[in-house]
């Protein structure tokens, strides 16, 4: 099977989690990409540094990342973020939200709980956004 790279023109950003809370992430809808500018094989962590949300682990076994893990990977997670009800959420929320999941925080992201269990997610993972023209 041959796969058509994806296109991320119009995509910005490109920075690290640890660097969201100085970039000058728009707080409007849009998607997220998160990138492992990698071909290497990832090693896992056994314990995810992830927040426990509501008491849940967010901790995969290491025999099933391997096993999910497609080699030449670089494109980890996609995401979206919508105005909310009452129009107060966007990116810089969101990506707030999973970047401090990711810290250890109890943060409601289980989405892409995983990536934090790649051994260099703090290195290595660029977060890139776009914003969309609809609020949904």
């Amino acid at each position: 099977m041959t796969t058509e790279p994806i296109d991320l023109s119009g995509f910005t950003g490109w920075v690290r989690f640890a660097a969201l809370p100085t970039a000058d992430v728009p707080k409007g809808p849009g998607v997220y990409v998160v990138m492992r500018p990698t071909d290497d094989p990832p090693t896992f962590l056994d314990v995810s540094p992830a927040g426990h949300f509501k008491g849940k682990d967010p901790t995969v076994p290491v025999a099933e990342l391997q096993q999910l893990w497609v080699p030449g990977t670089r494109i980890v997670y996609i995401g979206k973020a919508n105005l909310g009800s009452a129009g107060r959420r966007g990116l810089r929320k969101r990506l707030d939200e999973f970047r401090r999941s990711g810290a250890g925080e109890p943060v409601g992201h289980s989405g892409g709980r995983r990536i934090w269990q790649l051994a260099d997610h703090a290195r290595r993972l660029l977060v890139g956004w776009r914003l969309t023209c609809s609020p949904d």
